[in-house]
């Protein structure tokens, strides 16, 4: 686990508490295996809890902002949703979500638009590689708006991550993962779980 703090301290226990955090073997969105998985859509199902955690992200991004007033929340469907809208909420922002086509690319749909100069931030659930949260980032960015930052509920990748842009977490883990051809977990027979949003 990386820097205990008062917060990272408390979204754990929340997830504990709310059964959100996994132990088993599971696929990740990203291909690599892990022992542990958090399930944000176990805590995120509390309206009062997806409030908290929104608010203290908001805290942060203003933080983060420098004084700027941030116009536009963007997130990653379908795990960036609900966090997405509470941190907009707690911004006072607009809040708009990225799908994948047909072809898994990432991209804006259902009539959203970037206004050049916007001042945004993405949001996330969970970041392993922080892969989806960069596709955010760099579409809102050829769109024109100024992203001051993107974060997450949870960071598994123990602050390692490279999202382009300053970045925050409530709650930072070293988590344990390995390539599907190294999982020692795959060796030994057990069978895996793809616990996320997106198909295997």
């Amino acid at each position: 686990m990386g820097p205990v703090n008062d917060t990272n301290k408390h979204v754990i226990e929340l997830f504990e508490q709310t059964g959100a955090y996994l132990h088993g073997h599971f696929r990740l969105t990203s291909g690599l295996h892990s022992p542990e998985y958090l399930q944000c859509a176990r805590v995120l199902q509390h309206p009062k809890f997806a409030e908290g955690l929104g608010k203290l992200l908001a805290e942060k991004f203003t933080e983060l902002a420098q004084g700027q007033s941030i116009a536009v929340v963007a997130a990653p469907a379908i795990g960036g949703l609900i966090i997405g809208h509470e941190v907009a909420r707690a911004l006072g922002a607009r809040f708009i979500f990225t799908e994948r086509d047909a072809a898994g690319k990432m991209t804006l749909r259902r009539g959203f638009a970037i206004e050049k100069g916007e001042v945004a931030v993405a949001v996330e659930d969970v970041i392993t590689t922080g892969g989806s949260l960069r596709e955010v980032y760099e579409i809102m960015q050829e769109g024109g708006a100024e992203v001051v930052a993107a974060g997450s509920i949870i960071d598994r990748s123990g602050g390692r991550a490279d999202l382009g842009v300053k970045r925050v977490a409530l709650a930072t883990l070293q988590v344990t993962t390995w390539a599907p051809e190294f999982c020692p977990l795959c060796a030994q027979g057990q069978p895996i779980v793809k616990p996320g949003s997106r198909p295997s």
